[in-house]
């Protein structure tokens, strides 16, 4: 459990330290570290911190660069300098560097050095709360509308399944620090496609040509899916990934490496659904020279391109279970699309396949990836 509390001094002396500790400690949960190499260690091994406390003047690493590196570290982390040495360049330098909070000089009065904690440990607070929110009520509500998505249109809501796990794997494997607006805009990057007909889907899906107003009817699907979320607070950047997620590198070379990941996954998908085996279509991104990343295509190419974790089993459909996904499209005995390949199974899904069954509409086995820990 995260401790809002928790702050780390860091110094290279010790008998400063031992004065944090023993005049702090009834008020905080306080840590210390000799240096800034300790410090570094301290927030990797025992972190995260809500706030950070650094002298500026230490051999090898100054607080500058060590705060810097806090920062990257543990960008949630309230950053406070520390310094007998009361200079304007020191503290500018402090701020647009190490991203400082408060900047103090020594000796700091205790009830100065406790009001600026106080204030600290809020705005941590507050930082910890905006992230909450964004993973907690903002992906609920995304939850939300990418079910209507697939009750609406299942194809393109199959598809941005599979995608969405396809990038996920590929930001896990890019060690990318923050992968929330990745996985919002992979979840998202076919809603747009509410405004395309079932026949120019499956023209896409099927690798077939597009007449020119077909063709311009789906290029524009990215910016229909940007406009709806410009109208949601706090979606900037996922609308934007969405809105470039179908550019070339060598178009547009700043494209963000969100942008980059679901380039490479929409356009393996496509390939796969087209019937081509995972190693064909890996070779045909690698030959379309400067649209992709070849980073992203050398982490889609190795491992499972997404599977790692699942194995494959046929069931019965009463033995469907959420979390499970669908390998093979699920259609009623009177052709109606219920579910795309790639789909993964959620209790509303359940919920429908349940009416449908009651009905006696549905076959009666399925095959479906299973998450490995279901299995044991």
């Amino acid at each position: 459990m995260r401790d809002e509390r928790k702050v780390l001094f860091v110094d290279d002396e010790q008998n400063i330290l031992d004065t944090y500790s023993a005049s702090l400690r009834r008020r905080f949960k306080v840590e210390t570290a000799l240096g800034p190499l300790e410090g570094l260690n301290k927030i990797k091994d025992s972190g995260p911190f809500a706030v950070v406390v650094s002298d500026l003047k230490m051999p090898g690493m100054d607080g500058i660069a060590f705060l810097a590196k806090v920062q990257e570290v543990s960008p949630e982390t309230v950053r406070v300098m520390l310094t007998g040495h009361a200079d304007l360049n020191s503290a500018i330098s402090a701020v647009n560097e190490g991203s400082v909070f408060r900047f103090l000089t020594k000796p700091s009065p205790l009830d100065v050095m406790i009001r600026t904690l106080e204030i600290s440990i809020k705005q941590y607070s507050l930082v910890v709360a905006e992230r909450e929110l964004l993973r907690g009520t903002l992906r609920g509500s995304i939850k939300v509308l990418t079910d209507i998505l697939g009750l609406v249109n299942p194809e393109a809501f199959g598809r941005s399944e599979r995608v969405k796990r396809l990038a996920g794997y590929i930001g896990q494997h890019l060690n990318l620090r923050h992968t929330l607006y990745l996985d919002l805009a992979a979840m998202l990057s076919q809603l747009g496609c509410v405004t395309l007909t079932d026949t120019v889907l499956k023209k896409v899906y099927e690798g077939q040509e597009l007449d020119a107003e077909e063709k311009q009817v789906f290029d524009m699907h990215p910016a229909v899916t940007a406009g709806m979320l410009s109208q949601i607070p706090r979606m900037d950047k996922v609308s934007d990934i969405i809105l470039h997620q179908n550019d070339s590198l060598e178009d547009n070379p700043a494209l963000p490496v969100e942008a980059r990941i679901l380039k490479a996954c929409l356009d393996y998908d496509v390939l796969i659904q087209q019937g081509a085996e995972k190693q064909d279509a890996i070779d045909v991104l690698r030959q379309r020279e400067g649209v992709y990343d070849l980073k992203v295509i050398d982490v889609l190419e190795r491992g499972t391109a997404g599977e790692e974790g699942y194995v494959r089993r046929e069931v019965d459909l009463v033995e469907l279970q959420a979390g499970m996904i669908l390998d093979e499209a699920l259609w009623s005995i009177d052709e109606v699309h219920l579910m795309a390949e790639g789909t993964e199974v959620t209790e509303t899904a359940l919920m429908r396949i349940g009416n449908f069954m009651k009905a006696k509409r549905l076959p009666q086995m399925i095959r479906v990836l299973v998450p490995i820990e279901v299995v044991g």
